[in-house]
């Protein structure tokens, strides 16, 4: 047993989790009009162990900058790692989500969604400097460029799923728009990436999966808006896409040993999910046609699929704890001037 200290490499691509977990306990909240109350246990059990995580999460990220604050500020620095950041602003707003889904508003609750908004809106205006400072695509290269960048631009439609029932529907819809008004702009430098040197490194192509998060999260958010249910239709129609885009990499993404950057494929799902369930969901028991019955199907495996893929990714991450191949010291995949056969510095965090 090796006595290299783990904490180093405890990086916010971790608070990925907590973004998987509350995803899915919004996926399984929404299916409570299929499968009964049932589903809100279920809800409820994964939104306790979400809450757990990120308490976990926060303490010991807060140690680790007291302690390794070197290794924060590679992070920080990082081309491929400094996205994951905006993890734990979006976390905490999806916490606030699932409680206010759950139990209602409250102060408390309010406080906690008004909290990751501010600091997700920050890190979005940090992220974007970069580019402004020349650090961006002609700093860093197109390599630098993943679909990790969607989590601190887009990661913005986030917030009208909890923002609306908590009374700040303006605020919701004013963030909501930064989010909306990116994805293309993101979406497009990412196809032109992919023409300029190629896919990402094997190492991240987990990450492939970030691409349904934006349409799938957006349609909600439309729905929580006020928006007209066939924009939502068309977000739904755009992350099935991009599933079954993604879905393309899943053989050559396995392949790879197991790393943070498989969570990568849990909120995306969770999300499809949730939007699935919301636009199946039944106004009533009765009468219902064939073409209701297929799409509460498609729903409910999509909802199986995310629990599935979230039970795994759970399991691989205990054993992979337990068995120290986690918080350890890996090359670092994606970074420009990176080959796959230099191993990262003992103190620099691992990018997946």
């Amino acid at each position: 047993m090796t006595s290299t200290p783990r904490l180093p490499f405890l990086g916010p691509n971790w608070f990925s989790l907590v973004m998987g977990l509350s995803g899915l306990a919004l996926a399984w909240y929404r299916a409570a009009s299929l499968l009964g109350n049932s589903a809100l246990w279920v809800a409820e059990g994964l939104g306790v162990l979400a809450a757990g995580v990120m308490l976990v999460l926060l303490v010991t990220s807060v140690w680790r900058w007291l302690q390794h604050r070197p290794a924060w500020m590679e992070d920080l620095h990082h081309p491929v790692r400094h996205p994951f950041v905006a993890a734990m602003p979006i976390g905490l707003m999806l916490l606030a989500t699932v409680w206010v889904q759950l139990r209602g508003p409250s102060a408390p609750v309010l406080g906690l969604w008004l909290l990751g908004s501010v600091l997700q809106v920050l890190v979005t205006v940090w992220v974007l400097s970069r580019w402004v400072r020349g650090e961006g695509l002609k700093g860093l290269g197109w390599a630098a460029l993943t679909p990790a960048m969607f989590i601190p631009v887009v990661g913005n439609v986030v917030a009208p799923l909890g923002g609306v029932a908590l009374g700040m529907p303006q605020w919701s819809a004013a963030q909501a728009a930064i989010g909306l008004m990116f994805w293309p702009v993101l979406l497009g430098l990412l196809m032109v990436r992919i023409g300029m040197v190629g896919m990402w490194p094997p190492r991240l192509l987990p990450t492939t999966f970030i691409t349904i998060a934006p349409p799938a999260v957006g349609g909600l958010a439309l729905l929580n808006l006020g928006a007209p249910p066939l924009l939502a239709w068309a977000a739904w129609g755009c992350a099935m896409f991009f599933a079954a885009w993604s879905a393309t990499t899943l053989r050559p993404a396995l392949k790879q040993p197991f790393g943070l950057a498989f969570w990568g494929m849990s909120f995306p799902l969770a999300a499809l999910a949730a939007l699935s369930l919301r636009l199946a969901g039944r106004s009533s028991a009765a009468s219902v046609s064939a073409g209701q019955l297929a799409l509460e199907l498609v729903a409910l495996a999509t909802l199986a699929l995310a629990s599935v893929v979230i039970g795994w990714l759970l399991w691989s991450t205990v054993k992979g704890l337990l068995n120290g191949t986690l918080l350890v010291a890996e090359p670092a995949p994606g970074a420009p001037s990176a080959t796959a056969a230099t191993p990262a510095p003992a103190a620099t965090p691992p990018s997946g």
